[in-house]
């Protein structure tokens, strides 16, 4: 799982694609059974790193850039 570091949304993204890029620019994702978010673009699936996300992710909500963490998902209480 991946946080934005500034609005704090879990897995909440789109990518930004090369203006080179030659393919359809289909992007979908999905959790696998580790619980991985596992991301396929134009037909090839991997699961995304920390430097993939903050080189090619851009946050849902706040429009953020080069701003990801990983999440482990647990709670923290204050």
């Amino acid at each position: 799982m991946f946080r934005c570091k500034n609005c704090k949304s879990i897995d909440k993204f789109e990518l930004m694609f090369s203006p080179d890029y030659k393919g359809d620019r289909s992007f979908g994702q999905k959790y696998n059974k580790k619980n991985e978010i596992e991301i396929t673009v134009d037909g090839y699936t991997f699961v995304p790193d920390l430097a993939f996300m903050n080189d090619h992710a851009v946050c849902r909500y706040c429009g953020q850039i080069y701003i990801w963490d990983y999440d482990s998902g647990i709670k923290e209480e204050k």
